[in-house]
């Protein structure tokens, strides 16, 4: 099945530095639908912005990790969970979402993140 939405986790992995921020904008202009799922309360709107869909701590009435939590969001972007790939940092996180179906990329830093996600969209160098 091809890849059809982004879903990225916000602390530990957009707050790293704005070549991930630049990443989504990349794969959204591509075409493909993107998330920002994060326990947090707030995230900068400038971060914001560059999604589809924002989703805050509990508000689809599930938390990370849950496997339901990537079921509702990739409804939510219109998709199968089996087309989402899911960034985080923290591996309970990637566990939930892979129980779910999606394909994970563990974020580790922003160089390996940005090459693994490129070639899972085929995007451009």
């Amino acid at each position: 099945m091809a890849l059809q939405a982004l879903v990225m986790d916000y602390a530990g992995v957009l707050t790293e530095g704005p070549e991930l921020v630049e990443l989504v904008r990349r794969v959204r202009a591509a075409g493909t639908p993107t998330a920002l799922v994060t326990e947090a309360n707030t995230v900068p709107d400038t971060c914001a912005a560059a999604f589809d869909l924002v989703v805050l701590g509990a508000a689809l009435g599930v938390r990370k990790p849950d496997p339901e939590l990537y079921r509702r969001v990739a409804a939510r972007l219109g998709v199968p969970v089996t087309g989402c790939v899911v960034v985080d940092d923290h591996a309970r996180n990637l566990r939930g979402a892979r129980v779910a179906g999606a394909v994970v990329v563990h974020h580790h830093d922003d160089a390996m993140t940005i090459a693994e996600v490129a070639a899972l969209f085929d995007l451009p160098a």
